[in-house]
């Protein structure tokens, strides 16, 4: 073209001409509404929320019930927390609409950009956090562009477009996998399988089954990595990608695990688990072999893989130390959701206290009376207290009822220094709901009132 003149690119609108409803405007919908906005889809934003609905007609969305008028969207994106008897949700499957969770938006768009960076999907009862986190920390270790998000941190709608040779590590809850149509991850995980929201997935086959769509259309070409400790095994039959076993504990032919505390594979040892202090316990471990399994599969070098797991820093809420009072350690481990994950934590440690309560799972604390000669004394909070101290009480465990968390830590402070345990242990094995708008609230509410309670012991020291 003459006179240097180029012409602007044209703007990427994958979605133009679609009409999406998108119900529930949180910590995912909001941005997953503006994103599909920006990318040329016509979209129809509510929340039952009317706080919620102001902020999002702020930001510039179209307001309007779907369920009033008919039903004349092309998807539906229903925040994952929202079930499926919400009166949307019954329209849309009425009408034979399809309801969607933002990672099928996210990977639509991927294949309209022409791109073909890498999907690595993470889920599992438990651990599914730290094993995103992780593995995206060894992919950055190793110089690569990965990105982390889904139900861990950013929301998917809220990354960027990756180019081919770059990754995405997303984590993958039950509520979002049973909303996926045609998403496919290079790299499946699966950690492990017990009890857990059993009311909405309607008992353990629908939870499982949901579960299970982590390895939906993958190929020959991708991984399924399958851990074989806790109850997940029998997911990985008959699958087209290639298993790869993994085990915090047991060896794993074929796979990758941890024996005598070194995280081995069929060619040796990769890194000594004692020189990562953020991943101790045979479930870090397990964890550890997840990530390791994908980034060996996907070509990072073995010493790079050491380093991310030796450097990996944690996570906020998980095994988090926040302070040392009175020579004794306080860890805020918020995000035990579940009795499995409080099990994990219990078994790190000899003789604790243990705070714990909230809105309890199914069998409450049952899980874990293998575990209570770790307590020292429990002190308990939140709805199902009640439920959880007969369950104590019929084992002999002491405890005291707090209530709620800003009463729980003076108790527990008192009952550390009457036991001499060797920590104290906020690890609810219960979800937070009744006190909290989630676990994460919870344990900065936890972080922030241990740490006041260190300052004037630090100012009075010479």
């Amino acid at each position: 073209m003459s006179g240097g003149v180029t012409s602007a690119p044209r703007p990427f609108r994958p979605f133009a001409g679609l009409s999406v409803a998108v119900v529930g405007l949180g910590r995912a919908g909001l941005p997953a509404a503006l994103r599909l906005v920006e990318w040329g889809a016509t979209v129809a934003a509510w929340d039952d929320g009317i706080a919620t609905r102001t902020t999002a007609e702020a930001a510039g969305l179209t307001l309007a019930d779907p369920v009033q008028g008919p039903f004349r969207f092309d998807a539906l994106l229903l925040s994952p927390g929202i079930p499926r008897q919400h009166p949307a949700a019954v329209r849309a499957l009425a009408a034979n609409v399809p309801i969607l969770c933002d990672v099928e938006f996210l990977t639509a768009a991927i294949r309209a950009s022409g791109e073909a960076p890498l999907l690595a999907g993470i889920t599992g009862t438990n651990g599914k956090s730290t094993t995103t986190a992780l593995l995206q920390h060894i992919l950055a270790t190793a110089g690569w562009t990965a990105l982390a998000g889904g139900n861990l941190g950013t929301a998917a709608l809220s990354l960027p477009l990756l180019a081919t040779g770059q990754a995405y590590v997303l984590e993958m809850s039950s509520y979002m996998l049973e909303r996926l149509a045609r998403t496919r991850f290079n790299a499946a995980v699966m950690l492990n399988l017990s009890p857990d929201h059993l009311d909405r997935h309607g008992g353990m086959a629908g939870y499982a089954a949901a579960k299970a769509q982590i390895f939906a259309r993958q190929l020959h070409t991708d991984i399924a990595v399958i851990g074989q400790d806790d109850g997940a095994a029998a997911l990985g039959a008959g699958l087209s990608a290639r298993k790869i076993p993994i085990s915090g504990h047991s060896p794993q032919p074929g796979g990758v695990w941890a024996e005598a505390g070194i995280l081995r594979d069929d060619i040796g040892p990769i890194v000594d688990m004692a020189g990562a202090p953020a991943l101790q316990g045979a479930h870090n471990a397990q964890n550890a072999a997840a990530a390791s399994a994908v980034a060996l599969a996907w070509g990072v070098a073995r010493e790079a893989v050491a380093r991310g797991i030796a450097t990996y820093p944690g996570l906020p809420h998980r095994a988090e130390q926040v302070a040392v009072l009175d020579g004794i350690p306080w860890i805020n481990d918020s995000k035990a959701t579940n009795a499995d994950s409080t099990a994990m934590a219990l078994a790190s440690w000899r003789r604790i206290v243990l705070i714990a309560g909230g809105t309890g799972k199914e069998g409450g604390i049952e899980p874990l009376v293998p575990l209570f000669g770790h307590i020292a004394h429990a002190v308990l909070i939140g709805r199902d207290a009640a439920a959880f101290a007969a369950t104590l009480s019929a084992h002999g465990v002491p405890f005291t009822m707090a209530g709620h968390l800003a009463a729980a830590i003076p108790a527990a402070r008192d009952a550390a220094r009457a036991t001499g345990a060797e920590a104290v242990l906020l690890s609810p094995a219960a979800a937070s709901w009744d006190q909290f708008t989630g676990f994460d609230a919870r344990g900065d509410a936890f972080r922030a009132a241990v740490q006041a309670l260190a300052r004037p012991q630090s100012a009075e020291t010479p």
